[in-house]
């Protein structure tokens, strides 16, 4: 009998879709291979296809929303495991934290308070919507 091949961690490889859904960052592969054919996942700053291998040291940036997340791949995993061993497959950078926190602070202050009513209006409030769309620009009802 003969022992199994040892692999060189370098030599390693992994593809783009596998390792985004073993990192958790999208739910299913058929999610993460859709993201990565639709331009919204690169690798090393390209776009790229599904089945492309990812090495370590990769750059990995993945767009959700409106946030940007960059990563450096840190570990390979074909296997999804729970989220504390996710976390180690990669390190997301400090200027992508800056980046995502100055983001969020913007979104923040731009929130535009939405409509206060409750659902459709009620009698008395369509009694005073009609009123008022019968007047005309100058304040005279339409009849007079």
């Amino acid at each position: 009998m003969h022992a199994p091949k040892q692999e060189d961690p370098a030599d390693q490889r992994v593809r783009l879709d596998r390792w985004l859904w073993a990192a958790r960052q999208y739910k299913t592969r058929s999610l993460g291979s859709k993201a990565v054919g639709g331009g919204k996942v690169r690798l090393n700053d390209r776009r790229t296809k599904p089945g492309v291998a990812v090495h370590i040291g990769d750059r990995v940036t993945v767009r959700k929303g409106a946030y940007e997340f960059q990563l450096v791949v840190e570990a390979l995993s074909e296997h999804r495991g729970p989220a504390s061993e996710a976390i180690k497959l990669y390190r997301e950078t400090p200027d992508s934290v800056a980046e995502r926190e100055k983001r969020r602070a913007q979104m923040k202050q731009s929130l535009v308070q939405g409509y206060e009513g409750k659902g459709r209006p009620t009698k008395k409030e369509r009694r005073e919507l009609e009123r008022l769309r019968r007047r005309s620009p100058h304040g005279q009802h339409e009849g007079d």
